[in-house]
Formats: structure tokens, sequence, C-alpha cells
């Protein structure tokens, strides 16, 4: 395939070319998922680490389950009673898995950057799970599968994203990854959500709901993110329900067959309504749930056949081959 990688640690070094490389394998994996033998053997012989130094339920349990249909040895480590605790730096920990030998890391953390930096410390394919503020580059291509999915294509789309935009690292890759596919972007909420630097980022810019709903294809919700709120961004949940909330009224503005993701998990009552987020002809909220173990089992693959290239290569060019 044509996805070239070492590591998945954001989506601003992917060319179009290795989207859609990712989702192209992503769809054999959709099908592998929905059959009785659920099974692969790409990772056979392989150790998968998990180190999520944040919680998420959701993204941890897609890793995990990604790795095992692929046959990979998975292991969680738990980073909340970790040594990190107790004064050790991410480059001693570094050092540390390097003992351990693992093929493939997926990290999550609470840091923008971090995991660039284990990235360049350990001897193995390194996934970004999350890290700050910066990027999710798997919930942007699970993302972009689903759309691909329900519209038939992933180009030349009117795309609203919806909320606290200026603390959402889901938002940023999918910015990057939408744009890249050349869709027209929108981004919609109060002054206070958006980042400071939006006008560097190539997107239309919305205060009003309906008049940025207005016409589109998708329409992506984001969460609150008041874990990384230190002030007043919004007067109160009832306030910014009533203005940034979706529901049947706002979403009239978008076109009629449009469809409504969020990457969960959901206030609902808060950034969107209970009605919208089950209505089974437009959301597709639990289709992303579905897409991302099969991308996650995708890049993964793509990542493990290059780690294998390279290993050979470097044992064909040492003269250590039998």
């Amino acid at each position: 395939m044509s996805f070239t990688q070492s590591h998945l640690l954001g989506i601003e070094p992917l060319s179009p070319a290795d989207i859609t490389a990712l989702l192209d394998l992503s769809e054999a994996y959709v099908d592998l998922n929905r059959s009785e033998e659920k099974h692969s053997q790409a990772l056979t012989g392989l150790t998968q680490i998990n180190m999520f130094f944040e919680n998420s339920t959701r993204t941890q349990a897609s890793f995990e389950l990604a790795g095992k249909r692929l046959g990979a040895d998975v292991m969680n480590m738990s980073m909340q009673a970790s040594s990190i605790k107790k004064g050790e730096t991410l480059i001693d920990t570094a050092l540390t898995l390097n003992a351990m030998h693992p093929d493939l890391l997926v990290v999550r953390h609470p840091h923008s950057g971090a995991v660039d930096l284990l990235a360049q410390k350990v001897n193995c394919a390194v996934l970004n799970a999350g890290d700050g503020r910066h990027e999710h580059p798997t919930q942007a291509l699970l993302d972009a599968l689903t759309i691909r999915r329900a519209k038939g294509r992933l180009h030349r789309l009117n795309i609203a994203i919806c909320g606290d935009i200026a603390h959402s690292r889901v938002a940023r890759s999918n910015i990057m990854l939408l744009g890249k596919m050349e869709n027209r972007i929108r981004l919609i909420g109060p002054p206070t959500l958006m980042p400071s630097q939006i006008s560097e980022f190539g997107v239309e810019v919305y205060e009003d709901m309906k008049e940025g709903l207005e016409g589109v294809d998708v329409v992506m919700m984001l969460r609150l993110q008041k874990e990384r709120m230190d002030g007043g961004f919004i007067p109160s949940e009832r306030e910014y329900y009533h203005r940034y909330g979706l529901d049947a009224e706002k979403l009239a503005y978008a076109k009629e067959d449009a469809i409504v993701m969020h990457p969960g998990p959901m206030n609902r009552g808060v950034e969107i309504d209970g009605t919208i987020a089950d209505d089974i002809n437009r959301s597709v909220i639990q289709e992303q749930v579905e897409m991302g173990v099969a991308v996650r089992m995708a890049a993964m693959d793509a990542l493990a056949r290059n780690l294998r290239a390279r290993r050979f290569n470097s044992r064909a060019a040492m003269g250590t081959l039998v």
C-alpha cells in the first residue's frame, strides 16, 4: 500500500494519498468486523502497549479490541499508578519501554507534543491517541470514513464543525484532514470557544448556528471540554444549548440529507438534543464508533507492515539475514 509513515502522530504529515490508503484498508476491516470470524493474523507475533495518561474508555477499548482482532499481544499500562506519578520522566519511560521490545505503542497524553517526544525515543511504531489540544488523528480518520460511507465521497462537501473548537484536538485534526480532501469547512461557536489563531485555519467562521448550518452536508457537533476550561467560557449550559445545541429547528437549515456526527461522549441537552442523536435517518454517531475499530486496525496494520519492512532492510544491510 502507499502509506509509508513510520508513526501516526497527526494528520498534518499525511498526504491525501496516505489518507485514502488508510481509509481503503479500513473498509476491508469493516467487512471483517461484521463477519462471524473477526480475527486477522496481521499483527501475530507483535506486542502492542497502550499507555493512557488520560482516561478514555472509548478510545482505549477501541485500540485494545483492534489489536486483539489483529492477533497482537496487547498490554494496557495503568499510567495513573505508574512511575510517572513518582517523578519518572517521559524519557526514562521511553528507555524502560525499549527494554520491553514493544512493536506498537498507543499513547494518549494531556500535554501537546508528549507523544511526538516518545516517538523520537522508542524503537517501535507510535500511534497518537490524543495529545493535549494538539491532535487526535484516528478520530479524524474514523470521522472521514464515516462521512465517505454515508455521502459516497470525501471531497467538495460543505461541513460544519460546531461547539468548543478552542479546546478540541478532534476539531484540529478534522480541519486538517477535511481541508486536504478539498472540502469547505465552517466553524460555528461563540467567540470565547474559538482559537485565537482562527484566521490561519483557512475556514469560514460563524457565531450564528442557523446561518452557519445553511445548506451543509455534514453537521459535526463537539463536546464541551469542561476539564480544559479554566474560566467562564459560556454563561450557562442552558444558554449554550439555546444558542449552539443542535435541535430540530437548527438542523432544518442544513440539507435534507445532512448527517449528524459527534465524537462522544455526548452531553445530551447541552450539545445535542437526544432525539437528534438517536435519529436513525440523520445520526451516524453509532457508525462512528464502529468505524473507529476498523480505522485503528488499519492504522496498526499499515504501521506494522512498514515496521517489519524497516527491520528486514536493517538486517539485510547488516548481513544478518539467514
